[in-house]
């Protein structure tokens, strides 16, 4: 079957036609698109389907943001997406929108071994439930159940939920999140302009003195990336605090995650940002703030984590989705 998947991000899009069966999926054709660089996804899907000249029987899009009724309102693009409407562009009687990380999570049954690396190895139970927590330009949470043959996901918007600080440093980065946003979500602080915002805070708190190449990197580059290199350098301890914050909370919302799911299939790391710090996150801080949850620790302690590695899983999972869809 000839199917057309998609991966659509707030940063990029990715797109590719797929020959799929009950073995797996072959590539036929794939591109990758800057999303803030066109003016909605039928302009991108035109433009794809035009070069390739491929009819596809069916099409599955994992989108960033709530998928109500066959419509996305994206929260991290100003575009509007519906099924129909991409139906008519493509020439199918339907356009299959699923939530992106609901495509990721479909997309984990596709991976190999050499696609995650372990944080914590566990006692993973196979028909246990799984969750996927992925922070990237946004933040993104999602969970799979077992049906007695494969993993079924669910969409979330988690990352959406309150921020919860767990301690005096994050209480302080609350009050200054809530005082630039008002409500402040986990997706605030555990995504690229979150991390970000942590760098602005201990900087406007005066907890370090900017160094002054790294303000001029900040200014003529992409911020994140930059905060990102510095730290994985060790050449800005501002820089080294701001991503081990990050750590830390990130470690905690993935060890809610896993307790609100009880997710004893394992907790998966996916989203564009947690390849980037593995360095980082191999330390102690992820794991000790994942497994700090009181008289439940030793139960969260059991549960498998991996870092998702393959940056293709949620194309490949909408691809699955696409082969699968009822």
């Amino acid at each position: 079957m000839l199917v057309l998947a998609g991966d659509v991000g707030g940063t990029s899009t990715r797109l590719a036609y797929f020959e799929a069966d009950a073995a797996g999926l072959t590539v036929l054709s794939q591109a990758q698109y800057k999303s803030t660089a066109h003016g909605s996804l039928a302009e991108i899907l035109r433009h794809f389907s035009q070069q390739h000249g491929i009819a596809a029987e069916r099409a599955c899009l994992g989108i960033a943001g709530p998928v109500i009724g066959g419509r996305v309102h994206t929260p991290n693009l100003p575009w509007t997406i519906d099924s129909a409407d991409l139906a008519g562009t493509l020439g199918l009687s339907d356009v299959h929108l699923i939530n992106d990380l609901e495509a990721n999570t479909y997309g984990i049954a596709a991976l190999k071994q050499d696609d995650l690396f372990t944080l914590n190895p566990g006692t993973p139970k196979p028909d246990g439930t799984i969750a996927v927590v992925s922070a990237g330009t946004g933040l993104g949470e999602s969970l799979a159940y077992w049906d007695g043959d494969t993993h079924r996901p669910l969409p979330s918007e988690a990352g959406h939920a309150d921020f919860a600080a767990r301690n005096d440093l994050e209480a302080e980065l609350l009050l200054y999140l809530q005082g630039k946003h008002g409500r402040v979500s986990y997706e605030r602080v555990l995504s690229g302009p979150g991390l970000h915002d942590i760098y602005r805070f201990l900087r406007d708190r005066r907890y370090f003195d900017e160094q002054p190449a790294i303000a001029e990197a900040i200014g003529n580059q992409d911020p994140p990336a930059v905060i990102t290199r510095a730290a994985l350098k060790g050449s800005c301890p501002m820089c080294i605090k701001a991503v081990d914050l990050f750590i830390g909370v990130y470690g905690a919302e993935a060890g809610n995650a896993a307790l609100r799911f009880l997710a004893t299939g394992g907790v998966y790391l996916g989203g564009g940002i947690a390849p980037k710090i593995l360095d980082l996150l191999k330390g102690a801080t992820f794991m000790v703030a994942f497994t700090a949850k009181g008289r439940l620790s030793p139960l969260v302690q059991s549960i498998p984590v991996h870092v998702i590695l393959n940056e293709d899983t949620a194309l490949l999972g909408a691809g699955r989705a696409a082969f699968y869809a009822r």
